[in-house]
């Protein structure tokens, strides 16, 4: 130390030396504020903008600070948002944001397997060009008895299985219906499902808002299901922890505890933003509630990024 204060007298060394001492003297709360919190939205949240401009739109959440993405592919889309795989991740990774999961879904038909499946597998490439690692079906229709819940159980392990094969791991997203009991037993859907499904091949991404409006406790399935809720979809009303209805804290506190990291803002365009009137008695435009979503996003992500309970 004393050396280094000998050095510092020396004018051509000033500057280094001042380097030196703030490395030397820095602390590790000083580090660690540098780190950027891992914040992942859900790209349906603003899928009006992306599908007019992807670029606009992924440089627009890129500068909110959102820098993990969860894509949508309805249809069975080979494409993302208009443009080819290795085209859209260059555009998220030129704006810091790396693609985790997506949405799609095919619902099964017994009749056409071999086409089901080889159209499955040209998601799969897609979703593995993008670099992601879940690719999760947003909803499923099915008949709310054990005989059908239990054939899309098997319908997901089969393709969860070509799924690993690609170096992905399927996932399920629920709303507030699957936690309604089985027509014919008195066990929750969503648990059926949860308890059926091969966990080598198949997790659950949690939506703790739909969760909550089903009547469950997310936190109680976390606690109950440690290991298979792999991915979170963190909603409120519309902006993150306007409403005071969902225990945020209790949630991310457990899914840490699990061992697990990926959730995604989901903000769901509510009726009344949709309902809105300019002062001329006009409709907002398509762009005019794109706004208000991304000012939701705006307020969401600082909510989450002053939120001590959410980890960097």
């Amino acid at each position: 130390m004393k050396k280094l204060f000998e050095l510092c007298g020396k004018p051509l060394t000033t500057f280094v030396c001042v380097a030196m001492a703030i490395a030397m003297f820095a602390t590790p709360e000083m580090a660690s504020a540098k780190k950027k919190k891992t914040i992942g939205i859900q790209l349906y949240s603003v899928m009006d903008a992306m599908k007019k401009d992807p670029k606009a739109s992924v440089e627009r959440l890129g500068d909110m600070g959102y820098n993990s993405f969860e894509l949508v592919q309805w249809g069975g889309d080979p494409k993302v948002f208009g443009l080819p795989a290795n085209e859209f991740k260059a555009l998220c990774d030129k704006n810091g944001a790396k693609i985790t999961s997506t949405h799609s879904g095919i619902q099964e038909d017994p009749a056409k397997e071999d086409e089901i499946m080889a159209r499955w597998r040209q998601l799969f490439e897609t979703q593995k060009a993008c670099g992601g690692k879940y690719f999760v079906i947003p909803s499923y229709g099915v008949d709310y008895t054990v005989k059908d819940v239990q054939r899309m159980c098997d319908y997901f392990n089969r393709v969860g299985k070509i799924a690993a094969e690609y170096g992905l791991k399927i996932g399920y997203h629920n709303h507030s219906g699957e936690f309604k009991k089985l027509k014919d037993s008195d066990k929750v859907m969503w648990e059926y499902l949860v308890e059926n499904t091969d966990p080598k091949y198949v997790c659950l991404e949690l939506d703790v808002y739909w969760c909550t409006k089903g009547g469950k406790s997310p936190v109680e399935y976390l606690k109950k299901y440690p290991k298979r809720i792999e991915l979170l979809h963190i909603k409120d009303d519309f902006v993150i922890g306007e409403s005071g209805t969902i225990d945020f804290e209790g949630i991310f506190t457990q899914f840490y505890k699990n061992g697990m990291k990926n959730y995604f803002v989901e903000i769901e365009t509510p009726q009344y933003i949709r309902d809105k009137k300019n002062a001329d008695g006009s409709k907002y435009t398509q762009e005019q509630i794109m706004n208000e979503v991304f000012e939701a996003a705006q307020k969401s992500i600082e909510y989450l990024n002053n939120a001590k309970f959410v980890k960097k």
